[in-house]
């Protein structure tokens, strides 16, 4: 039967002590670099792994984190991939420092995040969700470091990362208007125009889109914001609801993915863009540069919105200091293809 290895195999083999060893594992401690990547070569040569079990026990720590994403239905949060990118970005900072990510999607009704206790997590990432949510409560309760992303919470001690999402709506309404565009419809998910209040980053984007319309002198007309899932499919058949308002030019999607559902829309029903409509979204998905035509589109630093709320809660698990508890993140809007000149 083969031998396990152990550090004090790894210690003996590199001529040094087994807190060296430990250190080099742990990033810590003062150890010169030839001697790093000695017992570096050393652990990889011998197929060492560390015991997690044990040390945990020590440091009474999992070196596990949760990423809680409130969903309308459990189980669809393949329906957008900012999620992926956004876990790409978490999961890469965690990794830099050690650490594992267990991804959730809950809903409203999920009564109780047993989770975190039975994997006795470390801390949080809960994505999305919204001013009097019964989330926040319930998260609060598990008294464990927390960060909120896209969320828009008024309680100035959450840790939150958000985006200049006003800013960037406004951005994208007033591209199109200086465009020529008068009616332009926007897609702002699967909320109730009254409720939009209670949903920060979608009710941030339709104050930026009336930011534009007021100063550029243009009435707002509810008529124009179409309440469809945030979804291809969503944006797939917001086209037929748009194709009934009058002179309409303009579709500005609050997402990349209800964008590109408008795209295939037009294109069954020959309906040109952008010469006859000019297309918007907002995120830059990696594939928003792909589709054809490519999407003009507000974009974000995803993967870095998912680094810089790993480092805030990481930062709070590691006690170290945090300049401020809430990051906003800057916007640009990117011209490709949908969008042109208004010709009517």
């Amino acid at each position: 039967m083969k031998k396990d290895i152990s550090i004090v195999d790894v210690a003996e083999e590199a001529g040094v002590s087994i807190a060296t060893v430990s250190n080099v594992i742990n990033q810590k401690g003062r150890v010169s670099e030839k001697t790093r990547k000695k017992i570096q070569q050393i652990i990889d040569r011998l197929g060492y792994t560390p015991n997690l079990t044990a040390r945990n026990l020590k440091t009474r720590r999992s070196d596990l984190i949760g990423m809680v994403i409130p969903v309308m239905k459990p189980g669809r949060m393949q329906d957008n991939p900012f999620y992926w990118d956004l876990l790409a970005g978490v999961e890469e900072g965690a990794r830099d420092r050690r650490f594992h990510i267990i991804l959730m999607g809950i809903d409203e009704a999920t009564e109780t995040f047993s989770f975190v206790k039975e994997r006795q997590l470390d801390g949080l990432i809960v994505v999305g969700t919204n001013q009097g949510s019964q989330v926040i409560e319930r998260v609060n309760k598990l008294n464990i470091p927390v960060v909120f992303v896209d969320s828009y919470l008024t309680d100035e001690q959450f840790y939150q990362v958000c985006l200049e999402d006003r800013h960037g709506s406004y951005c994208a309404t007033k591209y199109l208007i200086e465009l020529g565009h008068r009616k332009i419809a926007i897609l702002t998910g699967e909320v109730p125009e009254e409720q939009l209040p209670y949903y920060g980053v979608l009710h941030e984007r339709w104050l930026g889109y009336k930011d534009a319309l007021a100063e550029a002198g243009i009435a707002y007309d509810s008529r124009m914001v179409i309440q469809l899932p945030t979804s291809l499919d969503g944006g797939y058949h917001s086209v037929d609801r748009i194709l009934q308002l009058d002179d309409v030019t303009a579709i500005f999607s609050f997402s990349d993915v209800g964008a590109m559902g408008v795209l295939k829309r037009m294109k069954e029903l020959g309906k040109k863009v952008p010469e006859e409509y000019s297309v918007i979204g907002f995120d830059n998905l990696f594939i928003s540069n792909y589709t054809s035509p490519t999407l003009t589109t507000v974009a974000q630093d995803i993967v870095q919105k998912g680094k810089a709320a790993v480092t805030m809660l990481l930062d709070q698990i590691d006690g170290n200091y945090i300049p401020q508890r809430k990051v906003s993140l800057s916007v640009d809007v990117i011209a490709r293809e949908t969008t042109g000149p208004c010709k009517s």
